[in-house]
C-alpha cells in the first residue's frame, strides 16, 4: 500500500507543520535505492521515515536501518508497516537533536544516509550531518530542486551551502521528480542529490572554524564586493582586506559567489588573523 493509502487507512492527514510530503511514486522509490548502492554490509540512517514506504526497500537491501521520524503520530503505522522486519530500530525524535553516532552505535564507522528530507530543515540537517564527528560514507537525499541546484553549483553560482557541501563531500544532482509523485504535490519540483564524503578536505585548511567564520563574512552581504562584505562581516576597514585579498592573489572587487574552494582557502590564509584566530 502506497504512503497515501496508509495514511487513509489510519486516519491521518500529512502535517503542513512538519513539511509532509510523502513520496507515493514506487519507481522514483526503488531509484532511491538504486542511487544508495546498498549492500548487506551497510547500516542506513533513514530520515524521515514517514509511513514506510523507503523504509521497507531499504531494509530490504542494507543489513541495517535506524529510521528516525519526528511526528509521533506515525510512529504506530511504522510499528505495523515495518513488524516483519528484524533489522529496523525505529526512533521517534528530531535528527538535529540527535547524534548520528549515538545513532548508529557500532563499532563500523561505516554508514550511509538516504532521506526524503521536509525542505524546511535540508540545509540545517546537512549542516548537522557534515559536521558531525561520525560522518556518512554518502547521503541520497529528496530535496527542492532549487536547492540541489545550488548544493552543486559552481564558481560564478556558489552559496554558503554549495561551499559547507563540497568541503566536505562531493555533490551530484541525479535526477528530478515531478510534484505529482508526492501526496500532497508540493508546489515546486524536487530532486535526488548524492553526496559522497570526502576522506579528507579538497583544500588544505589549517582551521576550519576559521575557514567557514571568513566564508560566512563573505557571503553576508553577497550582493557587495569581497572587500566590503568581508570588511562588515569581520569588522575590519575595507583596506586591510583589500591588502589581504591582493595577498591572496584574489581581486578585492570579485564577490563571494565567484569564488571556488581553493580561493576561499588562499583567502583563509590570508586572512585568518582577522577573524580572532591566527591564520595558517
Amino acid at each position: 500500500m502506497d504512503a497515501r493509502g496508509l495514511l487513509r487507512q489510519w486516519n491521518l492527514r500529512p502535517s503542513k507543520e512538519l513539511g509532509q510530503n510523502f513520496l507515493c511514486n514506487q519507481a522514483v522509490l526503488e531509484k532511491i535505492i538504486a542511487a544508495a548502492e546498498l549492500t548487506p554490509d551497510d547500516i542506513v540512517l533513514e530520515i524521515g521515515a514517514g509511513v514506510g514506504t523507503l523504509t521497507e526497500l531499504l531494509a530490504q537491501a542494507a543489513g541495517r536501518v535506524v529510521a528516525v521520524e519526528l511526528d509521533e503520530r506515525l510512529i504506530p503505522v511504522l510499528q505495523s508497516v515495518l513488524t516483519n522486519f528484524e533489522n529496523i530500530t525505529l526512533i521517534q525524535g528530531d535528527i538535529l537533536a540527535l547524534n548520528p553516532a549515538i545513532l548508529i552505535n557500532t563499532p563500523n564507522p561505516h554508514y550511509k544516509v538516504v532521506a526524503n528530507l521536509p525542505y524546511y530543515i535540508t540545509s540545517a540537517a546537512l549542516r548537522h550531518l557534515l559536521e558531525a564527528n561520525l560522518k556518512p560514507q554518502c547521503m541520497v537525499l529528496t530535496v527542492q530542486r532549487e536547492v540541489a541546484e545550488r548544493i552543486t553549483a559552481e564558481p560564478g553560482q556558489m552559496s554558503l551551502l554549495a561551499v559547507s557541501v563540497q568541503f566536505y563531500g562531493r555533490p551530484r544532482l541525479l535526477f528530478r521528480i515531478q510534484p505529482g509523485s508526492f501526496y500532497p504535490a508540493p508546489g515546486v519540483e524536487s530532486a535526488v542529490v548524492r553526496v559522497d564524503t570526502h576522506t579528507a578536505p579538497p583544500v588544505d585548511v589549517e582551521d576550519e572554524d576559521v575557514f567557514f567564520r571568513i566564508v560566512r563574512a563573505g557571503f553576508s552581504q553577497r550582493r557587495k564586493q569581497l572587500r566590503n562584505s568581508l570588511s562588515a562581516g569581520l569588522g575590519k576597514p575595507p583596506g586591510e582586506v583589500a591588502a589581504g585579498l591582493e595577498k591572496a592573489g584574489i581581486d578585492s572587487r570579485r564577490r563571494a559567489q565567484a569564488l571556488s574552494l581553493k580561493e576561499w582557502a588562499r583567502v583563509t590564509q590570508s586572512l585568518g588573523s582577522f577573524s580572532g584566530k591566527e591564520g595558517g
